[in-house]
């Protein structure tokens, strides 16, 4: 990661921290839960390598980036209006962007709102959301899969912080980010099911300093800024009704492992693969599933990942 530079951005009303390498054409990296700019640590090196600036924010309530402590303060609005003061202060018309997981979405509310300010998109693990006017996010979660599906575990303040507390961010960590249990995720009463003390060994792509960086973060800042992202999912219903119906009109890619929880979960592998996903965003270009590959793809399979990338923001 030799010349990643690091600086503290004012956006929105917070501190955002940035990592960022290279010179050229903006890329947007945008993390998902529970990570930070880190797990782009291939890509901002690759990126940057191929005549690209790529740019990699700590979202709000991550990392060094500040952490408020109202829920509302977790909304798409907010969220995406950190990253637009982000764009502005590069001095920049328009960025590429990639996300992956919370991060796609909020790189699809970033397209849906703002289309004018991204080139192309490459997302990951996680497809654009449609907006049903007939319920809730949180509450259609609830209605497929019951109240223990983690999304609705997540929705009590304070409760799924101390169940997480109950093992070290190293452990927690470990547990989360080499499972390859498919979806999908039902958290049993009692806990356990990421805070199992017998951690599994690491596999090739993830080391221990991997681990211990991630860990001296979330060590620091907490669980409660990243489980208000989901707190803030109904909200995120009622804020986007003008939306409803609205297509995402940036040219798109879509990569998922087909061990991705998301992939696994009922329901979203058919939309993934349906025409109606080809409707909501109808600049997706192609939709690649890869194989034997778990939810983490980015890290997991990097290489294959940095060739996407470069392949398809080439064209533009």
């Amino acid at each position: 990661m030799e010349g990643i530079k690091h600086r503290n951005v004012k956006v929105n009303g917070i501190n955002m921290h940035v990592a960022e390498k290279g010179e050229g054409p903006v890329v947007l990296f945008i993390h998902g839960f529970p990570e930070l700019w880190y797990s782009w640590r291939h890509q901002i090196v690759a990126i940057a390598a191929q005549g690209y600036k790529a740019i990699a924010p700590d979202l709000r309530g991550y990392g060094d980036t500040d952490a408020p402590t109202s829920i509302d303060s977790y909304n798409c609005f907010h969220i995406v209006g950190d990253l637009v003061a982000l764009i502005d202060s590069l001095g920049v018309n328009q960025v590429f962007v990639v996300g992956h997981d919370w991060g796609a979405i909020i790189a699809w509310y970033l397209c849906l709102f703002r289309p004018d300010l991204v080139k192309a998109l490459v997302n990951l693990s996680v497809p654009f959301i449609p907006r049903n006017p007939s319920i809730k996010f949180v509450d259609g979660f609830r209605a497929l899969f019951g109240d223990d599906y983690y999304v609705c575990k997540f929705q009590e303040p304070g409760v799924m912080e101390a169940e997480l507390g109950t093992v070290s961010a190293k452990t927690l960590l470990t547990n989360i980010l080499t499972s390859r249990r498919t979806g999908p995720i039902i958290v049993p009463k009692g806990g356990g099911y990421w805070t199992s003390s017998n951690t599994p060994p690491l596999p090739s792509w993830l080391t221990e300093e991997d681990i211990s960086y991630n860990a001296s973060k979330f060590d620091k800042q907490g669980f409660s800024g990243p489980l208000n992202y989901y707190r803030a999912l109904n909200l995120n219903w009622e804020l986007t009704a003008p939306w409803t119906g609205a297509q995402v009109k940036v040219p798109s890619i879509f990569i998922v492992g087909d061990l991705d929880v998301t992939y696994t979960t009922s329901g979203w592998m058919e939309y993934i693969h349906s025409d109606q996903f080809k409707k909501d965003v109808p600049l997706l270009e192609e939709v690649i599933v890869m194989k034997d590959v778990s939810h983490f793809i980015n890290q997991e399979k990097p290489n294959e990942i940095n060739k996407y990338i470069c392949d398809f923001f080439q064209k533009f």
